[in-house]
């Protein structure tokens, strides 16, 4: 299977090849691997492993505890393929392309660019705030083919791009339309005995980039989204 590890460790030389290592000698055949942030001496990194199914995780986590200042933050199955340079721009053109199945398009590809187990379209009535702003007052738009029924939703008010963590630790990023009240809504499911990590800020921005670039794209489409379709009767 395809996992995701996220590690913080030491930006110093020699750090990154002992982590490479302990995966590799544990039994982790890495294929990807993204610096998600270098700060005061730290990094923060992502990589994609293919795991064998019969081996135990616990295995690879105590060696990389071992590891003097490394800290493993989430190991996570990881949805589809690893992300590649390009993907977001196919995704929009894909948008583009059929902007009549534009959200659609974009939720149900999200949770593969963001390593997720799935999103939803959620739109906020315009009188949220007189509701008191409470994340059952929002309508499923469209949903992913691995959501649960119902979906369970964040606050995603008030409307601004994030990260969350519910109290049952499930993680979600956030990210407004700036129309209609359309939000999208990604999540990584809390399962044992993996434990994904929290959406990491640099994941949230590229969220919040694809949403804003495919508001434009879809323009007064989005303003469609949730209403029953019109049927006529002849």
């Amino acid at each position: 299977m395809l996992l995701r590890v996220r590690v913080t460790l030491p930006d110093r030389p020699g750090t990154l090849g002992q982590v490479a290592r302990t995966l590799g000698v544990s039994g982790a055949d890495i294929v990807q691997v993204v610096v998600l942030e270098r700060l005061g001496g730290r990094a923060v990194d992502d990589f994609t492993v293919v795991w064998p199914g019969a081996a135990r995780v616990e295995r690879m986590l105590a060696g990389l505890a071992a590891i003097p200042g490394v800290r493993v933050d989430g190991v996570w199955r990881a949805i589809g393929a690893p992300t590649t340079t390009g993907q977001d721009a196919e995704l929009l053109a894909q948008v583009a392309a059929n902007p009549v199945d534009g959200v659609a398009t974009l939720v149900d590809a999200v949770p593969g660019l963001l390593a997720a187990d799935w999103a939803v379209a959620a739109v906020v009535p315009l009188d949220w705030a007189s509701r008191g702003g409470e994340a059952g007052v929002a309508a499923i738009g469209h949903a992913s083919w691995r959501a649960p029924s119902p979906p369970r939703l964040p606050e995603v008010t008030p409307l601004r791009a994030r990260s969350l963590t519910s109290p049952d630790g499930h993680h979600y990023a956030v990210a407004p339309f700036g129309r209609a009240g359309l939000v999208l809504v990604v999540a990584r499911d809390h399962s044992e005995p993996l434990a994904a990590a929290g959406f990491h800020s640099t994941e949230v921005d590229r969220l919040a980039q694809l949403v804003r670039a495919s508001a434009v794209i879809l323009g007064d489409r989005l303003d469609l989204v949730g209403t029953p379709p019109v049927t006529t009767v002849t």
